[in-house]
């Protein structure tokens, strides 16, 4: 017997787990629900959600092979026990996710157990190295890696077996998920929508309008929550980029979507890497930086009431639809780190929680990076008003998304300067910028800190060796 372990590879295609573990063609899939992990660091229902419905999908191709997915309620530990009652024979196959601390730490001991019998076969995914890291080859290997054939479908199991575990239906009517319908919808079948329709015709002026929040929901992919669930493999996507570049009209714009599946898995190498990194300051000399924090501030940011209409249409655009292009991230996360002097690891997991393509190895390092944190990466103090003015110019989609602004002007909107008819601004932007600017420059100045960057560079920096 095989069984199939899902994590957050939820696809037939290119899925090395499914491939290996389906050879001998007596094979179980199962997922361990485990609802602390739901209510981890970061996680959420609308995650939970997108991960369902591809779960589902997932479910009925797998009924084609005579197999489906059954859902074991518990944690690794739980599993372990299940597995060593029912299958003490059985080999275990699962693909590696780079995660947070819960479930690195609740699947070591599940791991230590099966390596010790052998029976434990874990699957590298993408182009994130999990053994020892050498960043000056890394590009290259990364490269190599995506061009590799692809992994064949699983084979179909000889016989379905019938076991005590709940089926994906019953789970679901089991947890009762009631969350808005626009929500982006999981499973493989609306990756392979998004990536072609992207490709064909919505990567047009993807370079220039992926800043704005108002046209990057059409010119972006959109696939980032795919990715993250693994509904489709950056593999295939990078290998179906290849093969449609040299028809396309719009090279500029696919080149540069090429470079972030590349930024992809080099951030999550970060925190593969360091996994101390969703506590810790990259530079350690920055956690000393913002030691309290404002409860009062953080729930008027995280809510969308801080009185700048332009950040808080961002944050009720997020909060609504579980997505905003990566500029109205890194400001959101800007404002709160050096306008409101919040520690990042308090309002880092507030804001994934809004994100359905929450991925821990991109948001953490993107979070330390718009927080001054890194030692490696400049400070970058993003202007909300500025901000405001170059991407929503006429206040057009700020009126939309805040309706009660209406009858405003747009001078007036982006400059906060609204009186008693809108929330008062929390913070002066002017002053709080200034204090942070100093703090930030003060702490970087100092030898010890140049010391510990370079070592920092050493270990998470980016290197533009992709053919050595």
């Amino acid at each position: 017997m095989d069984l199939i372990i899902l994590n957050r590879n939820i696809r037939l295609r290119d899925n090395a787990a499914f491939f290996y573990g389906s050879l001998n063609q007596n094979y179980r899939v199962i997922y361990p629900y485990d609802k602390n992990y739901w209510t981890s660091n970061g996680r959420s229902k609308v995650q939970l959600k997108f991960f369902l419905e591809s779960l589902e999908e997932l479910d009925g191709e797998l009924k084609k092979l005579n197999s489906n997915i059954e859902i074991f309620e518990g944690d690794f530990t739980n599993l372990r026990n299940y597995i060593e009652v029912n299958y003490p024979n059985a080999k275990i196959h699962i693909n590696h996710t780079t995660e947070t601390n819960y479930h690195r730490n609740n699947f070591l001991a599940f791991k230590d157990h099966y390596n010790r019998h052998k029976r434990l076969f874990i699957y590298s995914d993408f182009g994130v190295q999990t053994g020892s890291v050498n960043r000056d080859k890394w590009a290259f290997e990364w490269n190599k890696l995506m061009k590799k054939k692809l992994y064949d479908l699983p084979k179909p199991n000889i016989k379905f077996f019938v076991t005590d575990l709940i089926n994906i239906t019953e789970f679901k009517n089991k947890i009762k998920l009631n969350l808005k319908n626009n929500i982006q919808r999981g499973g493989s079948s609306n990756a392979y929508d998004l990536l072609n329709s992207f490709l064909m015709d919505r990567s047009n002026g993807y370079s220039r309008n992926m800043s704005s929040p108002i046209e990057a929901e059409h010119s972006c992919s959109r696939l980032s929550p795919h990715i993250s669930f693994g509904t489709i493999s950056v593999r295939e996507i990078f290998q179906k980029l290849e093969s449609f570049y040299p028809f396309s009209n719009n090279k500029r714009d696919l080149n540069s979507f090429r470079k972030r599946l590349y930024w992809h898995c080099h951030f999550i190498q970060k925190l593969e890497t360091e996994p101390d990194l969703e506590s810790f300051s990259m530079h350690r000399m920055c956690d000393n930086l913002r030691e309290k924090e404002n409860e009062e501030f953080i729930e008027k940011w995280i809510t969308g009431q801080t009185g700048f209409p332009f950040m808080d249409a961002c944050i009720k655009y997020l909060r609504e639809n579980g997505w905003i292009n990566f500029r109205m991230r890194a400001m959101i996360m800007s404002f709160a780190s050096y306008n409101l002097w919040q520690p990042w690891q308090i309002t880092s997991p507030l804001l994934a929680e809004l994100f359905v393509d929450y991925e821990p190895g991109i948001h953490i390092p993107q979070v330390q990076m718009q927080s001054g944190v890194t030692g490696i990466n400049l400070p970058r103090i993003y202007s909300v008003t500025k901000q405001s003015r170059d991407q929503d110019k006429n206040a057009l989609w700020i009126k939309k998304v805040i309706p009660s602004l209406a009858m405003f002007e747009p001078d007036d909107i982006h400059d906060a300067n609204l009186n008693d008819d809108y929330i008062p601004p929390i913070v002066d932007l002017k002053e709080s910028s200034k204090y942070a600017r100093d703090k930030i420059w003060s702490v970087r100045k100092d030898q010890e800190f140049k010391n510990i960057a370079r070592t920092v560079y050493l270990k998470h920096g980016s290197r533009k060796r992709r053919n050595a």
